[in-house]
């Protein structure tokens, strides 16, 4: 399956114009979880994707924060989402091993997507994301 993730909202049209351009691949838009109005917008978009990932970033700013903050969001508010919309909805935003256990029992994601959290100087490192993987699967052989 190939997959395109939206990091920025498209204008109403262009999730069509994509779909038509695309054929057979699946588009995913990344929400950025700010407020009540994150909750509108993820049933507005709903029936026109594949997916949704609930990130911490902020469109709003003169120069817009599309990911990679390393910070979490309200996840009562994601969790509310995520029953709000029918499509596999992802969790972003600041996930690390001490707190992705919790996320995931609090939001109940389709999955999970990381960053920040499993790198050192910008750089992956093996060991945090041994401990992210431990810490999804409770202790499990993955």
């Amino acid at each position: 399956m190939n997959t395109i993730q939206l990091c920025d909202r498209l204008l109403d049209d262009g999730y069509e114009e994509l779909k038509s351009a695309l054929p057979g691949v699946s588009i995913v838009q990344v929400i950025h979880v700010t407020g009540e109005e994150s909750l509108a917008e993820a049933r507005a978009i709903a029936s026109r994707v594949d997916g949704i990932l609930l990130d911490s970033g902020n469109q709003k700013l003169a120069v817009k924060e599309l990911g990679g903050t390393g910070r979490t969001h309200d996840w009562t508010l994601s969790r509310r989402i995520c029953d709000a919309v029918s499509v596999p909805v992802y969790l972003a935003g600041g996930l690390h091993s001490d707190n992705v256990a919790l996320a995931v029992e609090k939001v109940s994601p389709f999955g999970v997507d990381l960053c920040s959290g499993v790198r050192t100087d910008g750089r992956l490192d093996e060991a945090k994301l041994g401990r992210f993987m431990s810490a999804v699967f409770g202790g499990q052989e993955q």
